[in-house]
Parts: structure tokens; sequence; C-alpha cells
């Protein structure tokens, strides 16, 4: 056996291992991230909502997902207000529901990095324009270690709570990061 052979065999167990390593770490890491509490969490709470509005919307009218915003400053959201209404309208939609994706009409109060912020006096008007029998809105507060979300689908009309869902996520390095104020 020629030297450049020998080499070759000694160097192929370390070139297998470094691939299977690299393998194993992205599966860990795909494994980790797809395990996260936060888009369980999400469609647990979406879930719920559906349930409870069984026989009380019409099937031909949509709703419109706001975005949540912090409970302490009702013009401010971050990343994961945006992702929690992005998550849970999805949901919805999956689960039979007409979303309208608010992202695509220009005629909604839109704060620059903000996403689809609603004031109360605005959420009839949108709704209207929309034809939408229901819009879904909702709210988070932040502790050191967890985060509160409440969300409620409102009748715009009456402003009556159709359904609503409290839940927490555990504050871990995921919702920590995005949490940020961008």
């Amino acid at each position: 056996m020629t030297k450049l052979a020998s080499a070759l065999l000694l160097t192929l167990p370390l070139l297998l291992s470094a691939c299977a390593t690299n393998k194993d770490k992205q599966q860990r890491d795909y494994t980790t991230v797809s395990s996260n509490q936060f888009i369980e969490a999400n469609y647990k709470a979406a879930d719920s909502l559906m349930r409870q509005l069984t026989g009380k919307l019409a099937s031909d009218k949509p709703l419109i997902m706001a975005t949540l915003v912090n409970i302490d400053e009702l013009e401010q959201t971050t990343t994961l207000g945006r992702l929690v209404s992005e998550q849970l309208s999805t949901r919805l939609a999956q689960g039979g529901l007409s979303m309208v994706e608010m992202k695509l009409r220009s005629n909604v109060y839109l704060k620059r990095n903000q996403g689809e912020l609603m004031l109360t006096r605005e959420i009839g008007e949108v709704a209207t324009a929309h034809n939408a029998q229901a819009i879904v809105v909702g709210s988070y507060a932040e502790t050191s270690d967890m985060v509160f979300i409440n969300v409620k689908v409102i009748q715009p009309n009456t402003n009556f709570v159709l359904a609503g869902q409290d839940y927490v996520l555990a504050k871990e390095a995921v919702v920590r990061s995005m949490l940020q104020r961008n």
C-alpha cells in the first residue's frame, strides 16, 4: 500500500466523523428550535379561540388580525408582538377562518417598525372598510422571567368580546431576543 493510500485510509474516519458531527449539530439545532414553546403556545391559543367562536361567526365574512401591543405602551410592539400576531392569524386561517392580510392594505394605521396597530377609534372604520365581522386584538406584558399574553376576538360594531385567551411564555433566549426594541 502506498503512503498516499495509507494516509487516505487514516484520514477517512476523521472526515466521516466530521460530517456526522456537523449533521448531528444541525439536527440538534433544528430539534431545539422546532420544539420551542413559542409556536405551540400560539397555535394552542388560536385553537382555543376557534373553539370559542364555533357558531358565533358568519362563514362569508373575514376577520382582521391586529398586531399585539405592549400593554404598558399601547402604541409600541416588538418582534414578539408581530410574530405572535402572524402565527395566530396563520393558525386561524388553517382552521378555516377567512383572515384579511393587513400588510397588503394601505388604509390601516401603520407605525414604522411596529406592524398593524389599530387605535380604538379606527377599529370600526377598518372593519367596515374590509367587511370584517371581527378583529383579533391582543397585548403582552413582560416580567423578568415570563411574558403574559392576552388575545381577544372583538365584534367591532358592538365591542363585545366573542372569544378570549390568556397564556404565558417563559422568557427564555428566543423570546427574550424578540422583545428587544427595534
